[in-house]
């Protein structure tokens, strides 16, 4: 089991139209906090033998550390890339009261009672 409970998960895109896709969908499925979006990145990398270079958007996915798997999943299920990146860094420490905010903005919706 990880020792940490919150990480940043690094994903990219094709571009800042599908960033906006994946981080709403991650956003309503409550599975990040905050999404920010970085556009213009410049990435060189070896695809099929080759070197390739993309201009790319970089996805930084604030959220807990259990919802991984089920982040890993969803953004797979809708990347137009064969092979996506999506990686996770630990979060080892930071301010409790943006924590806190992570806990709240993530915690289910509250049913509404039944009439």
């Amino acid at each position: 089991m990880n020792d940490f409970k919150y990480m940043m998960v690094m994903v990219t895109a094709a571009d800042n139209e599908e960033a906006r896709l994946i981080a709403k969908m991650l956003l309503e499925q409550k599975k990040a906090a905050c999404v920010s979006i970085m556009d213009g990145m410049n990435s060189a990398y070896w695809w099929k033998g080759a070197v390739e270079n993309a201009t790319e958007s970089l996805l930084m996915v604030k959220t807990k550390a259990a919802l991984l798997d089920d982040i890993v999943t969803a953004v797979t299920e809708i990347h137009s890339y064969e092979n996506p990146e999506i990686i996770a860094l630990p979060v080892l420490g930071g301010s409790d009261s943006y924590f806190e905010w992570i806990d709240e903005s993530l915690e289910p919706e509250a049913e509404e009672p039944a009439a």
